[in-house]
């Protein structure tokens, strides 16, 4: 059941179009993540839908309610953004009970709810502590818990841990979903980083100049890219120039590189044409190394190639390999050797192979 419905919503700034026609489904109890580059148009959707945003046409409904033109503070839901804006006169407690007291809740029943949530993010120690004397990370979960303290149907979050250092960052994922977890509220929670959304997602909407390029759950959008651009700009992808050589109802056969040919299942097979030209994306770790030949090439694609380079990332290493004719190859290699690594060196002959099935094809029009 959908408890946010967003309807072909457009929103334009000095006549440029800013969110493009958009409409999202999001169910209640997600952790929905709206990801892309900057400038485009996830932080104006999570405006409209908090409502410090007007939409030029479309409608918004938070659970079956039409919201489009109701007032910020009269909808049922709470945003958290970059800064953190706690009451520094106030002390941790009186920061998360704050919105409980605004709502006349009895003093009992706020203790209660306030006692809980410092228990939810760890921080019932700090509870008489004041902003200035607790940590970045310990704001940020303070910030966090006044939002859930009331239990709100749906909790808006724009970048809201950009300023804190990796580890941190690390570490507030896990207290994020355990969160919503525990509470049960929808978070829509917006980011232009990748790998940010994959681990904390329910699903994703990659959004890019404005427009939806693919609404998916994280391992579907990583694994399966619909688009040039989905593929590129989460993690690492290979994109091999590929031509459509043959089809079927379900399969299309390849010529990628240096003439290697090979067949995959696509459901869209029926609508390519031969001679169609588009790209083949494979994620580095799919593929295999090997200084021989040793592969089983009735079940993998086998391409002999050159190393041209290699980066060492402590658990793997990423080697560019040179297939021939300009065409690149990135492979990410576990390092899981006991007595230490051993690397391909720059310009030694290698057989690198991967399952046909690993990858997908992307038409000219997905670009």
């Amino acid at each position: 059941m959908a408890i946010l419905e967003i309807k072909n919503v457009t929103k334009q700034f000095g006549g440029n179009l800013v969110v493009d026609n958009i409409s999202i489904d999001i169910k209640k109890g997600e952790f929905f993540t709206l990801l892309g580059p900057s400038g485009c148009g996830k932080t104006t959707l999570l405006r409209m839908i908090a409502g410090l945003v007007s939409p030029d046409s479309g409608q918004i409904l938070l659970d079956g309610v039409d919201i489009t033109n109701l007032p910020p503070e009269k909808r049922p839901l709470h945003t958290i953004f970059q800064s953190y804006a706690l009451f520094p006169h106030m002390t941790v407690a009186d920061n998360i009970a704050f919105p409980l007291k605004m709502a006349k809740w009895d003093k009992s029943r706020i203790d209660a709810q306030v006692n809980e949530l410092l228990e939810d993010v760890q921080l019932s120690q700090f509870k008489d502590r004041y902003p200035h004397e607790i940590s970045g990370g310990q704001k940020q979960r303070v910030a966090i818990a006044r939002s859930l303290v009331d239990r709100p149907k749906l909790l808006l979050l724009d970048e809201p841990l950009s300023a804190l250092d990796a580890r941190l960052r690390e570490h507030m994922h896990m207290e994020l979903v355990k969160l919503q977890e525990e509470t049960g509220v929808t978070f829509v929670y917006v980011t232009h980083d990748q790998h940010e959304a994959l681990a904390l997602s329910s699903r994703i909407a990659v959004l890019n100049h404005g427009t939806i390029e693919q609404l998916d759950k994280p391992d579907i959008i990583y694994s399966k890219p619909k688009t040039h651009f989905v593929a590129d700009f989460l993690g690492k992808c290979n994109l091999l120039k590929a031509e459509v050589l043959a089809t079927t109802t379900d399969t299309v056969t390849l010529r990628v590189a240096s003439g290697i040919e090979f067949s995959i299942k696509d459901p869209a097979s029926s609508s390519y044409q031969i001679g169609q030209i588009g790209w083949y994306s494979l994620r580095p770790e799919k593929l295999k190394l090997s200084a021989e030949n040793t592969f089983d090439a009735t079940n993998l694609s086998v391409i002999k190639s050159k190393v041209n380079g290699y980066y060492y990332y402590g658990n793997d290493t990423l080697y560019e390999l040179d297939l021939g004719n300009n065409t690149k190859l990135q492979v990410m290699a576990p390092n899981h050797t006991s007595d230490g690594v051993k690397f391909f060196v720059d310009n030694s002959e290698i057989y690198v192979a991967f399952d046909p099935e690993a990858g997908n094809f992307l038409d000219t029009s997905s670009c």
